[in-house]
């Protein structure tokens, strides 16, 4: 049975478009991790400042796995690092939020987790 993480980030709006920059420059870290099967970032559009991060994984084993592995550590490192490059060149604040690109994009974050007990897809 598979089982879905939802990493919910609270992300004020001046920090949005760094937050999707970062995911983009993390893409394929995930994809080749054993028993993952599928990731999707969920960008708020209800008025709400939470976006969705979903992995659905084979198994919570994998999933744990991935949280311990390197590409998982390089992923979450790249991202401190830019963070921190962003600050040195003057380009944010350091702590997440008013404006510019520094400090972590998100101001707070919470993970949920589910298990898939019925799902569809497209016929054909």
């Amino acid at each position: 049975m598979s089982v879905v993480k939802i990493n919910v980030l609270t992300v004020p709006e001046p920090m949005r478009a760094e937050l999707e920059r970062r995911f983009a420059g993390r893409a394929g870290l995930v994809e080749n991790a054993e028993g993952f099967e599928e990731f999707a970032l969920l960008r708020p559009v209800s008025g709400n400042d939470r976006y969705l991060v979903y992995t659905r994984w084979r198994s919570e084993e994998d999933f744990q796995r991935w949280t311990e592995s390197q590409s998982f550590q390089k992923g979450h490192e790249q991202a401190r690092a830019d963070a921190e490059r962003d600050t040195a060149e003057g380009h944010g604040h350091g702590h997440g939020h008013g404006h510019g690109h520094g400090g972590p994009a998100a101001t707070g974050s919470e993970l949920w987790s589910y298990e898939v007990v019925e799902r569809a897809t497209p016929n054909g």
